[in-house]
């Protein structure tokens, strides 16, 4: 692990993404709740945020961190689901990791709800949104 000792303890603050593209239909069964393992969207947000609260048993050397807030917004499209997650702590390390980790499992809890329906569905486009804090400062996706 990098040691973060000598390093101050701020608001450390990230913002991820990810979207799980799929058919049409499956977003229609989504949408009237009829899928043979519950509301994929509400289980999905759970999940990330169970997922951010564990990423440094997940992540080989990622710090375990104390968080102060998780948020992930879990949004039906019409192909597919988008996922966003908010995280924040003071430490004295980032929490870009928890992040992307709260919006990669959530992704990865839509899939295994909705397999049933389709098995060619994709998890993409998970990246960083922002990050703020720390001595490397704010990032934001263009």
């Amino acid at each position: 692990m990098v040691d973060v000792s000598s390093k101050g303890a701020t608001l450390r603050q990230a913002r991820a993404h990810a979207f799980v593209k799929m058919r049409p239909a499956v977003v229609k069964q989504i949408r009237r709740l009829k899928l043979p393992k519950g509301n994929p969207l509400e289980i999905a947000r759970i999940a990330g945020i169970a997922a951010a609260k564990r990423t440094a048993e997940l992540i080989p050397l990622c710090h375990p961190l104390p968080l102060t807030h998780i948020e992930v917004a879990v949004e039906l499209c019409h192909n597919g689901v988008r996922l966003t997650s908010s995280v924040r702590s003071t430490s004295a390390t980032g929490v870009e990791m928890e992040a992307l980790t709260a919006v990669a499992v959530g992704g990865l809890t839509v899939y295994d709800m909705c397999k049933a329906l389709d098995r060619g569905m994709e998890l993409r486009e998970i990246y960083l949104l922002e990050k703020t804090g720390g001595k490397s400062g704010p990032y934001r996706r263009r």
